[in-house]
Order: structure tokens, then sequence, then C-alpha cells
């Protein structure tokens, strides 16, 4: 224990995250691919699109309020 702090990079948690987010993403597509899910075009979008892009902003805007 030397007492240094080391400075870590704050967006460290977002990038994590959006690894996360993109691999879910593309699971949850291949499946409703695969499986041939006859859900509409519209909440296709949301779940592929719509819910990640929130959930990274609202994440980043957390990470940004911190000190």
């Amino acid at each position: 224990m030397s007492g240094k702090t080391r400075k870590r990079n704050r967006l460290t948690p977002w990038f994590i995250g959006l690894a996360v987010i993109l691999a879910a993403v593309i699971f949850v597509g291949y499946r409703m691919h695969a499986s041939n899910c006859g859900i509409s075009m519209g909440l296709e979008l949301i779940v592929l699109g719509v819910m990640p892009v929130v959930y990274l902003a609202l994440m980043f805007l957390t990470l940004e309020s911190q000190e």
C-alpha cells in the first residue's frame, strides 16, 4: 500500500456497457431472425434500436454528473 491512487478513465464503465448492449442487440436480433418471430417492424425497431440508445444516453449522463 504505497498510498498512491491511480486515475482511472471515467468512461470505462460506459464502454463496457456499450459492449454488453451491442452483444445483447446482436443476440436478440439473431434470435428474432432465426425463430421467425412474428413481431411488427415498429416493435423490432424499439427493441433493437431505441431501448439501447436510451440506456446508453442515461448511463452517459449519470457518469458525466459524477465528479
